[in-house]
């Protein structure tokens, strides 16, 4: 009786056993470690056969970064979805992946500093879901009413901060790395970005930039509207938030 279920692919698990091999060797030994010579011998295949698959060195260390960050970028997904069903505080969300974030590039240093390299992380999936997630959760702390800047912005300022919290750190020689810089990045991003928890002395217009801000993270959720009210909505909304602060003293 003949088998109706699909063959594996050989030539996806040979690709498969060659990642995994680059990515352990990436992640004990650094980049230098990963030669065309050292991962056939662990992942078991001959050397052409990286080659035929990759192209070379660079095309696998592309590959090696895109499984990595993608594995990431889906366990920071799942802590999302568990912070919104168990009703975790979103601000409180946002930090823990802000650390999450820290910990894996100090982690994986040789690999971070290859997905930061704009020219491999422009086109990568992996990067591009990890911006997903993040907007996700400044999403969430817009609608809770505690953002400050449009959600763009703050996505980009989060981002940037935080790449470029662990760059410097890695920057530093091995044994001063000091990650308490990451949380001194961590304040002054906060106080850009984020409304403070009491917030006794707003600004003149900080209320209603902050309304305007949460009901704008909730503009697609209002199936009352229609479609182009919505959209009227969300550009008025946009207007409000994107209008300069008034100069004290002036009318």
């Amino acid at each position: 009786m003949s088998s109706t279920a699909p063959k594996p692919d050989g030539r996806q698990d040979v690709r498969d056993r060659v990642v995994l091999a680059a990515a352990d060797l990436l992640h004990d030994d650094g980049v230098d470690a990963v030669t065309t010579r050292a991962v056939a011998a662990r992942a078991g295949v001959q050397a052409p056969t990286i080659y035929r698959l990759f192209g070379d060195k660079d095309g696998l260390l592309d590959a090696v970064a895109e499984h990595v960050m993608a594995v990431f970028s889906t366990e920071k997904a799942a802590m999302v979805d568990a912070a919104g069903a168990n009703g975790t505080d979103p601000v409180e969300a946002l930090r823990a992946g802000w650390d999450a974030t820290i910990a894996f590039g100090l982690a994986n240093p040789d690999l971070f500093v290859i997905m930061s390299d704009p020219r491999r992380g422009r086109g990568s999936p992996a990067v591009a879901a990890g911006l997903r997630v993040l907007a996700e959760r400044l999403r969430r702390v817009a609608a809770a009413g505690r953002l400050l800047v449009r959600e763009s912005d703050a996505i980009r300022l989060v981002h940037a901060a935080g790449t470029g919290a662990v760059l410097a750190i890695l920057g530093e020689p091995e044994g001063a790395r000091d990650p308490a810089l990451a949380d001194a990045v961590w304040a002054a991003v906060e106080a850009q970005v984020l409304v403070p928890e009491r917030d006794d002395v707003p600004g003149a217009d900080r209320a209603l930039r902050t309304a305007a801000l949460t009901l704008r993270a909730g503009v697609e959720e209002l199936h009352r509207l229609t479609a182009a009210e919505r959209a009227v909505l969300a550009e008025w909304l946009d207007r409000v938030v994107e209008a300069p602060a008034p100069v004290p003293g002036q009318a």
